[in-house]
C-alpha cells in the first residue's frame, strides 16, 4: 500500500461490467479507493448514483463488512428481514454473509457514498447476489 492516496471523483472512471444478471440494474459505481488504484487490500470506499429505477439487488459480502450513507435521494434498502424506507442522511452498516441491496423508489437520484472493510477488491469480497435476481 501507498503511504497516502488522494483522488477526486471527477478523475475517477465508472467501473465497466458490472451485469444486470449479477444485481447491477442500472448504477453507475466508482470505486475511489481500493486495491488498484491504492494498493489497499482490506478497505474498499465507493461511490453510487442510482437513477430513478435504478437497484442494486439483494446481495452480501462473505469477505467483507459494509457501510453507506444515503447522501441523495430515498428508496428502500433490502436486509435479512426485508425491506425497510431509507432517506438522505441515513447511515447502513450490514456485517459481512448479511443479505442486503437498494432499490431507488424515488424520483430524483439516489447518492450513495460506501465501503467495505475486510477486501479490496470486488472479486475478494466474496460477492454473491441472491438467486431470485431481484431485491426480495
Amino acid at each position: 500500500m501507498t503511504a497516502r492516496f488522494r483522488t477526486s471523483l471527477g478523475t475517477v472512471p465508472v467501473v465497466d461490467g458490472l451485469r444486470e444478471d449479477d444485481g447491477w440494474i442500472g448504477m453507475q459505481v466508482q470505486f475511489l479507493i481500493d486495491e488498484a488504484s491504492a494498493g489497499t487490500e482490506d478497505f474498499l470506499l465507493g461511490w453510487t448514483v442510482l437513477p430513478p429505477g435504478a437497484r442494486h439487488d439483494r446481495h452480501l459480502h462473505r469477505n467483507a463488512d459494509e457501510f453507506f450513507v444515503v447522501l441523495a435521494g430515498s428508496g428502500r434498502i433490502y436486509t435479512d428481514d426485508g425491506t425497510e424506507p431509507a432517506t438522505k442522511g441515513d447511515v447502513v452498516w450490514t456485517p459481512r454473509g448479511r443479505w442486503h441491496g437498494f432499490d431507488n423508489t424515488g424520483d430524483g437520484d439516489v447518492v450513495l457514498v460506501w465501503g467495505w472493510s475486510g477486501c479490496g477488491s470486488l472479486e475478494a469480497s466474496g460477492y454473491e447476489v441472491a438467486e431470485t435476481g431481484t431485491g426480495m
